[in-house]
C-alpha cells in the first residue's frame, strides 16, 4: 500500500496507507479520517474533495479530464495545483505522494 502524507485545514500532518483501487478521496476521508465532505460520492460533480497536489508531483498523477477542470476553475481556491481527489485513483505509484486539503467553500 503506497504511504501518503496529507496536511489537514488545521495545519496538522497525517501520514497514512491507502488502499489501491479506491479513489484518494475515500482514502483521505475513510483510510485517514480526513473531513472531506464529498458530497456528490465521488462523481466529479460538487467539488467538496478539492485538494492542492505538491508540484512535483502534479505530472505523474493522471490527466485532469475536461469536467474536473471546469469545476476546479471556478473556485476562489483554485490554484494550479489543484485536483479533485475523487479523481485520482490510489495505485502503487503514489507512494510518497503529499498533499494538503483546500479550504473549504
Amino acid at each position: 500500500m503506497p504511504r501518503i502524507t496529507a496536511t489537514d485545514r488545521d495545519g496538522s500532518v497525517k501520514e497514512f496507507d491507502a488502499a489501491p483501487g479506491t479513489s484518494l478521496m475515500e482514502a483521505l476521508r475513510d483510510g485517514a479520517g480526513l473531513d472531506i465532505a464529498a458530497i456528490c460520492g465521488g462523481s466529479c460533480s460538487c467539488a467538496t474533495c478539492h485538494i492542492y497536489v505538491a508540484p512535483d508531483w502534479l505530472d505523474r498523477l493522471p490527466e485532469q479530464q475536461p469536467d474536473e477542470r471546469e469545476l476546479l476553475e471556478f473556485m476562489e481556491t483554485y490554484r494550479e495545483t489543484s485536483r479533485l481527489s475523487c479523481q485520482i485513483p490510489v495505485t502503487d505509484d503514489l507512494a510518497g505522494l503529499e498533499v494538503t486539503l483546500a479550504p473549504e467553500e
